[in-house]
C-alpha cells in the first residue's frame, strides 16, 4: 500500500506563497544544505505526484523540462488541461483518487502544493506524514500553508532539526 506524503515549504507566519501568490521569496534559499532530507532524495522515493489544477498550472508555466517526467503525475480538476505539459492524468472525485492512490504498491505518493487539496486528503484521513521546512521569512499574508477549510487534527511530530540558512525541520506522522 502507498504511503500518501506531504514535502513543503512554509514562511515562519505560515504561509507557502506571499499576497500575490509568488513564491520568489523561497529562491534565496536554492542553494540551502538540506543533507538528508534533500528534495532530490524525497522525489527518489516517490512514484506519484498529485497535484491541484492551480499547482499544476504554476508548475507549467515554469521555464525548462517537465520536472516530473518518469513519475505518474495526477491533476486533480474539473476543468480540462488543453495542452498538457508532460504526461498527466486527470482526476475529479478526490474520494475515489484516494482509494486509487492506497491500491498502488510502485512507490509513494506525494501530496504536492498546499490548499484546498492538502486539506481534502486531511479530512479523509489520507495523509501519513507531512515534512514542513520552515525558513526564516515574514510575509504578513498569501497563501497559508493550511486553509480555513482543513480540519482541526493533532499530527503527532517525529522529527524537529534546525538545518542550513535558519530553516527549521519539521516532520510530522498522522
Amino acid at each position: 500500500m502507498a504511503r500518501i506524503k506531504g514535502y513543503i515549504a512554509t514562511s515562519l507566519d505560515g504561509f507557502i506563497a506571499d499576497r500575490e501568490g509568488c513564491l520568489d521569496w523561497l529562491f534565496h534559499y536554492d542553494d540551502m544544505d538540506l543533507g538528508e532530507h534533500d528534495y532530490r532524495r524525497f522525489a527518489e522515493s516517490i512514484r506519484t505526484v498529485v497535484m491541484g489544477r492551480d499547482t499544476y498550472d504554476f508548475i507549467a508555466a515554469q521555464p525548462g523540462p517537465w520536472a516530473y517526467a518518469g513519475k505518474r503525475v495526477l491533476v486533480v480538476t474539473s476543468k480540462p488541461i488543453e495542452m498538457p505539459r508532460g504526461e498527466l492524468e486527470i482526476r475529479r472525485n478526490v474520494e475515489a483518487l484516494i482509494a486509487e492512490l492506497r491500491a498502488l504498491d510502485d512507490g509513494d505518493v506525494w501530496m504536492l502544493g498546499g490548499g484546498k487539496l492538502q486539506a481534502a486528503f486531511l479530512a479523509h484521513g489520507a495523509i501519513d506524514e507531512i515534512e514542513i521546512f520552515v525558513l526564516p521569512e515574514i510575509l504578513g499574508g498569501g497563501t497559508a500553508l493550511f486553509p480555513a477549510t482543513t480540519p482541526r487534527l493533532s499530527p503527532k511530530l517525529i522529527t524537529a532539526k534546525i538545518l542550513d540558512k535558519g530553516c527549521v525541520y519539521l516532520r510530522y506522522g498522522f
